[in-house]
């Protein structure tokens, strides 16, 4: 009898795994072909520097950025470096919604339920760094190029040049991982937290349309929020990983010393606009293709 227990036990749990895995999957899919452009863009404002002369090229904002982009670069090459987060998107966005459920079940015994909503999205974060950190590192070194689509590397040519020059470690490949896991962390606190903490104090929709609209509104509130929070992180993470004639940023804490000093406060918060523009409906579209793929998968499949 224990022994069928347990059965049907692992069972379940590799069905709950599968259901996860696949809509957290899909979402992700989703959400990184339609917003990439916006994430290219938030990486070309991070990595520039304003000088004492203008460059021709530096980017006022983000229609200036889209228009030079446009006529230096090709059309195409708004969708520089989307491989990496494509080949990586369907089992880092797995991760992500299934280490969230399995973190969350730790801490509901223990907790108040939005706080374990937090504590649950701040280890999963880390959980998605340690995975999706060397395709950061190739995905801004391609964003960072600003050559004609034509003109520039392939993703295999730039994994490569980074492996034979640089290697695997952190001065190569994973370099930037604790500004990753750091951006990773407080993004996915503040974004499952109160995103599934609003949620629940939500009255259920009788009508689709409206249901669907308050999910799409909480959900951009939550990747917002997130966007705000984590930003500095993210502009050292662009530092760090991006291409550095003389190499001066290392660690997270020293690269946002650095910029602070050099280029002020402001600095910090390089790339906010395009970056909620990007992760504000794209966290959006993402929760909602997650739930909406998670029933149909449980109707399909489910017991």
């Amino acid at each position: 009898m224990a022994h069928i227990e347990i059965t049907q036990r692992k069972s379940s749990l590799i069905k709950e795994a599968i259901i996860q895995i696949g809509a957290g999957g899909s979402a992700g899919f989703v959400e990184a072909c339609i917003m990439h452009p916006m994430d290219l863009i938030k990486t070309r404002f991070q990595l520039q520097v304003k000088m004492g002369t203008q460059d021709a090229l530096y980017y006022t904002g983000i229609r200036d950025c889209m228009n030079k982009m446009y006529n230096n670069e090709g059309v195409a090459a708004f969708w520089k470096g989307i491989l990496p987060p494509i080949i990586m998107e369907t089992p880092k966005r797995a991760v992500k919604f299934f280490s969230f459920e399995q973190y969350k079940k730790l801490f509901n015994n223990h907790m108040s339920q939005s706080m374990a909503f937090f504590c649950a999205g701040f280890l999963t974060g880390v959980t998605e760094a340690i995975l999706i950190n060397p395709f950061e590192v190739v995905k801004v070194q391609m964003q960072s190029n600003r050559k004609h689509i034509s003109d520039s590397p392939s993703t295999i040519a730039v994994t490569r040049h980074i492996l034979y020059n640089q290697g695997f470690g952190l001065n190569g490949l994973n370099k930037g991982l604790s500004a990753t896991i750091m951006r990773n962390a407080v993004f996915n606190a503040f974004y499952f937290g109160i995103y599934r903490s609003m949620i629940l104090r939500l009255n259920k929709q009788k009508e689709y349309v409206p249901e669907l609209f308050l999910k799409f509104a909480i959900g951009f509130i939550a990747g917002t929020v997130a966007s705000c929070m984590n930003i500095p992180f993210d502009v050292a993470k662009s530092r760090i990983q991006g291409p550095q004639g003389t190499i001066q940023y290392k660690g997270t804490l020293q690269t946002i010393y650095l910029v602070y000093q050099n280029e002020g406060f402001r600095a910090l918060y390089k790339g906010l606009l395009p970056k909620i523009l990007r992760l504000g409906p794209g966290g959006a579209i993402m929760l909602i293709v997650y739930d909406k793929m998670t029933a149909f998968l449980n109707m399909q499949f489910g017991d």
